[in-house]
């Protein structure tokens, strides 16, 4: 069994911060879930532009505002109690009207050290 509080990441090699977001990470590839699982934050007023062409993600909003803006296709308001899912690789622009805060889901699982590159991708096996 895996038990951990967020208090026990914070601050730890586990916490990724980005201008735009933070990420952090709870399970990753090592525990062996075949998922990893993350509390991220989106800064407030900021855009990201993102592309998962290797993982397939899910996002709950559980605070905050903002929209996601497939590219070339609709824009989507997010608030808390909204999930969305890329599972179509979907290229897509994140935006914050205030800080949300996010738990979402990878798979394949990643290994804690990802950052998006200039296309937006996390790599495949950042290890």
């Amino acid at each position: 069994m895996i038990v951990k509080h967020l208090a026990e990441i914070v601050g730890t090699k586990d916490d990724i911060d980005t201008p735009t977001w933070s990420s952090r990470r709870f399970l990753l590839k090592q525990d062996q879930m075949g998922f990893s699982l993350h509390d991220t934050i989106i800064k407030e007023g900021t855009e990201t532009y993102i592309w998962y062409k290797n993982h397939l993600e899910a996002v709950y909003c559980i605070e905050g505002e903002g929209e996601i803006e497939v590219v070339g296709g609709e824009t989507y308001a997010i608030r808390p109690g909204m999930m969305y899912a890329l599972s179509g690789h979907e290229k897509h622009f994140l935006r914050a009207k205030s800080q949300m805060r996010m738990v979402c889901v990878f798979n394949p699982p990643l290994t804690g050290r990802e950052v998006h590159d200039e296309e937006g991708v996390y790599p495949l096996d950042a290890e």
